[in-house]
Order: structure tokens, then sequence, then C-alpha cells
């Protein structure tokens, strides 16, 4: 697949909420990155920035066993995926901006990073993007 440009990312990264309730898009958010299992590492409210970390076990997934036939005492597999989220929400006249950008780090069972990427498939932010939608919506109704 072709590399998408600086603008096609920031397009996928970006979406516009209705509400002008920068707090209420900002707690959606928080809620929605716990709710996938995200811890939240910071927040700046004035700044409108927060960062997540998700870490996910990936070692019993078939690299091990590669590792068990062909392996060394010193050898080396995938064993945690970190991804990291960063969000920038600002107000956007009568509407709220957000934009968030996903990495996955890949990393070796003796911690060492292996690959860093940034998550770049538009249809990963659509469904985050539809997730913090319905948490606003939660809110608004009071649910």
């Amino acid at each position: 697949m072709p590399a998408k440009t600086q603008l096609e990312v920031r397009q996928m990264q970006t979406h516009l909420y209705d509400s002008c309730d920068f707090k209420m898009v900002m707690k959606a958010m928080l809620n929605v990155l716990q709710d996938e299992g995200f811890v939240v590492k910071n927040v700046h409210l004035d700044l409108g920035f927060l960062t997540s970390t998700k870490e996910v076990d990936v070692e019993g997934r078939g690299s091990r066993v590669w590792m068990a036939v062909f392996g060394s005492p010193d050898a080396r597999w995938q064993k945690t995926n970190i991804i990291d989220a960063t969000a920038n929400i600002t107000e956007h006249g009568k509407q709220t901006k957000v934009r968030v950008n996903f990495q996955i780090k890949q990393l070796d069972n003796y911690g060492n990073v292996i690959t860093v990427n940034q998550i770049q498939e538009a249809v990963f932010y659509q469904d985050f993007f539809s997730k913090v939608s319905k948490s606003i919506f939660i809110q608004e109704e009071k649910l």
C-alpha cells in the first residue's frame, strides 16, 4: 500500500464533534481510552492534551513455538506490543476538534524495541471516533 501523505494522515486522525462542550469531549475521550484498556498517563486540560498507553502481551501467538524449535539460549522473539495514544482537543467555533495519534511499539522478550510504527489504518480511527461519539451521547443524555 502506498504511503499516505501528511495531509491524509492528519485527516484520518482528526474528527469534529458538534458539541461545543470542550470538557465533555475530553471526558468522553478519557472514558473511551480507559474502556479500551489504556492507562491515562498525562492530561493537561488547559492545553487539551492527553497521553495514554496500553500494553498487550503477544508472546503466545506463535512466535515462541518457532524459537523453541530453531532458537538458541539468546533467542529473541516478539513479546509485547505497547500502543501509545496522544490526543489534542480544541474548541473550534461551535464544535470541538479532536486529533488523536496511535503508535504501536513492538518489544522483544528482553524489552528491546523491535519496531515503532504509527497506526495508519483509517478504520481504526473511525472505530475510535465512533466510540467517542457514543460516549458523548451517553453523557449528553445523562445515561
